[in-house]
């Protein structure tokens, strides 16, 4: 009897979708049901060879044999999964599987995950597609229901490998003859080197920014303050003198009338649903995330707990074809924190979401990140999965939830022949903001007086303001992951088509690939954070003024992503656009040989690489700081100083962790030092037991790694005090 092999991306999606299958026997790498067998990657299991693979020579690198470029490429099983790789490609052989179904992600890179292993397998079965934005039961049945014929996704899966081709192509030459020629480890690529750029634009913006003093009046009155308008419609003058003068004229004034009272009705809709970019910059704002930990807490909250829909979207809308399930969505996160906002829209009748929300056209692998039909159980949450739960949950009920809204109420101040403003605004339907209670954080939000056009008011002093223009803000990852969606002021020069194309293709990078771009400047040195703010380090710097100019420039991806997407669609082969990469390649490495510009290490210490005996830099990476071998081959690496998410019980700031072993150390900057050992019991006996020993092990080697939001840190960050 003949059979279908399931591919999964993930075991966790393996177990869910054999679930819903029946398929229940255990087998090497799989798990079997009398009509299918359903098998995971582990990720991927394939990917591209590296070059020493196409020819031993290029082991060691030389500038002679650049540019490298395969034709064909080839794929290579990953060493560290080959066992499961083997493992598919014996359920691929085997005489019963009639066809193959891809249930790897639905996206350009899940097709590229199946694909490749197929490939690499000789795979000869036909097959089918299994497209789901969700990993519940329900969605999985209707998914099966639904299956797509193979060949629809045949384009997809070309542009997802032109993109890994011309990414290979471009990053190991451009990498490979940076380093070369400079001796130093120089990475870059088409998408971090631009982001890059951008970083260190914004910080020439902020030097060459000079602050300009401004000067405003205000007018203290027995009901509230009100501010000066300069004729030009300005609430300030930039000349002091003007200022001091107009001061002078009025300060014997003592009475002021109202001359005008504008009452204006307004009405503000929902914020639009998540998509992941919208959702990692929110997390940043609110909780302080990297991108990256908001990307794994999604996907936590997507595969473990089927809690939310398909994490790696870039639409905030829905399709037409969702309304029906809209009702299930709110009943199944009819939760305490939500029960009274869900019971109020569920009472109206059928959930209708606001205007726009329901948008096919705007809408293309994915729709917005909204909750499943499955009922969530809060409980099963990590505190750090619950925060974004909630943000995405809220975000939800708010487009059901009608709009806020208010009247805005302007009242104009007349006091000799100058005129002052007071604004607010009189609350007529809390509508969306209830679901988040209502916070005034707009200075408009307060209510003024019920003031009438004629009425007299006292004025008890009038006083000058002064304050100065400020320069743009430094990028954090929640503004920079917002310039890189969209970096048209980072594009002068360029073409508006190419700046509008650039903006509909998505900006730099993907929704799925953004947080690794950020991670992957940050591991390689090129940029650093002091507290949440990102600078460019002199490595970083240095590396833009080395590296081809067209790899600077958003426009380069702009036009690639365009691309990309042509051949998604199928009206761009993939050939044409492997040649124009080749092409680029050959004149990146001509480049950076003719090139006379020279690379200095300028963090060179006086320790020596235990490995190879040549002098340590001494970098920032995201956690604290390390010590790298400055030689490329050796790689050697250890910490010096790490920051952690304990607290000074002094100042109550992040602590720092110094040195290695049983002699590390706790230091602040506020001068508080504290052995490690010492902490360890100062926290047991404070927190009375409840965190052992173990416990604190634990988190400290927690902080070797991406950080999270797990309920241990955060109850060490209670003993020691929240605030900064």
């Amino acid at each position: 009897m003949s059979k279908s092999l399931v591919l999964a991306e993930k075991p966790s999606v393996a177990r869910d979708i054999a679930r819903v299958l029946g398929c229940n026997d255990k087998r090497n790498g799989a798990l079997e049901g009398k009509d299918y067998v359903v098998t995971w990657a582990l990720g991927h299991l394939v990917t591209q060879a590296d070059p020493e693979q196409y020819d031993p020579k290029y082991k060691e690198w030389k500038m002679e044999d650049l540019p490298i470029l395969p034709e064909p490429f080839k794929l290579m099983p990953i060493r560290q999964t080959t066992k499961q790789y083997n493992a598919v490609k014996a359920l691929l052989k085997r005489g019963d599987i009639r066809e193959v179904i891809i249930a790897t992600d639905a996206g350009r890179e899940g097709e590229l995950v199946a694909r490749w292993i197929l490939e690499k397998a000789k795979a000869s079965q036909p097959v089918k597609r299994l497209w789901i934005s969700s990993v519940t039961d329900r969605a999985i049945k209707d998914g099966f229901r639904n299956l797509k014929d193979g060949r629809e996704y045949e384009n997809l899966f070309e542009a997802a490998e032109a993109r890994a081709e011309a990414d290979w192509v471009v990053g190991i030459n451009a990498t490979r003859a940076l380093t070369v020629k400079h001796n130093a480890q120089l990475s870059t690529g088409r998408v971090q080197t631009p982001t890059l750029a951008m970083i260190a634009e914004r910080e020439r913006q902020i030097r060459e920014f000079r602050p300009k003093s401004f000067y405003g009046i205000d007018a203290l009155t027995d009901s509230g303050r009100f501010k000066w308008t300069a004729k030009s419609g300005d609430g300030r003058t930039f000349d002091k003198g003007e200022a001091e003068s107009l001061l002078g004229k009025l300060e014997n004034i003592r009475e002021g009338v109202i001359e005008e009272v504008k009452r204006t009705p307004k009405s503000q809709p929902a914020p639009q649903l998540f998509d992941l970019t919208e959702l990692q910059k929110e997390a940043h704002r609110r909780f302080g995330w990297s991108a990256k930990e908001t990307l794994n807490t999604l996907q936590g909250l997507y595969e473990s707990h089927k809690a939310v829909t398909y994490p790696r979207t870039d639409s905030k809308h829905l399709t037409s074809d969702m309304a029906s399930t809209l009702k299930d969505r709110l009943e199944a996160v009819r939760l305490a924190p939500y029960r009274k906002d869900i019971a109020a829209i569920l009472k109206k009748g059928s959930p209708k979401p606001q205007k726009g929300v329901i948008d096919d056209a705007r809408v293309s692998d994915h729709h917005a990140i909204i909750p499943t039909e499955e009922p969530a159980i809060l409980e099963r949450m990590s505190d750090g999965e619950k925060r974004l739960f909630d943000l995405i949950v809220k975000r939800f009920i708010a487009v059901f939830s009608g709009p806020y809204k208010y009247e805005a109420v302007t009242a104009v101040l007349g006091a000799g022949d100058q005129r002052f403003h007071a604004k607010g605004r009189t609350i007529i339907d809390e509508g969306w903001r209830a679901v988040y209670g209502l916070d005034a954080e707009e200075e408009d939000d307060k209510t003024l007086p019920p003031f009438e056009k004629g009425e007299k008011l006292g004025i008890r002093a009038f006083s000058m303001t002064e304050g100065q223009t400020k320069p743009p803000a430094r990028f954090n990852e929640g503004t920079l992951l917002a310039a890189m969606e969209n970096p048209a002021q980072f594009m002068a020069g360029e073409s508006k088509e190419l700046i509008r194309t650039l903006g509909e293709t998505g900006g730099l990078g993907t929704v799925a690939t953004r947080a690794d771009i950020i991670d992957k400047l940050f591991n390689s040195f090129v940029i650093e954070k002091k507290g949440n703010d990102i600078y460019t380090t002199s490595k970083g710097r240095q590396l833009l003024e080395l590296v081809p100019e067209d790899l600077k420039s958003p426009a380069l991806t702009g036009e690639w992503e365009q691309k990309l997407t042509e051949i998604a669609k199928g009206r761009l082969s993939k050939k044409e656009f492997m040649k124009e990469m080749t092409g680029f390649a050959r004149r990146a490495v001509s480049e950076v040989k003719a090139s006379e510009k020279k690379f200095r290490h300028d963090n060179v210490t006086g320790k020596m690489c235990p490995d190879c005996g040549k002098p340590m830099l001494e970098v920032n990476g995201k956690r604290g700081k390390m010590l790298v071998c400055q030689d490329r081959e050796c790689g050697h690496r250890q910490k010096v100083s790490q920051l952690t998410n304990a607290r000074c019980p002094n100042c109550h700031k992040k602590l720092e962790l110094r040195g290695e072993g049983e002699g590390r150390i706790f230091t602040c900057r506020c001068g508080y030092r504290e052995k490690l050992s010492a902490f360890e019991k100062r926290k047991a006996k404070t927190n009375k037991g409840k965190v052992s020993k173990r416990d604190v092990q634990k988190y400290m080697k927690k902080q070797d790694e991406e950080p999270v939001n797990t309920a241990l840190a955060d109850q060490l960050k209670k003993l020691l005090g929240d605030q900064d």
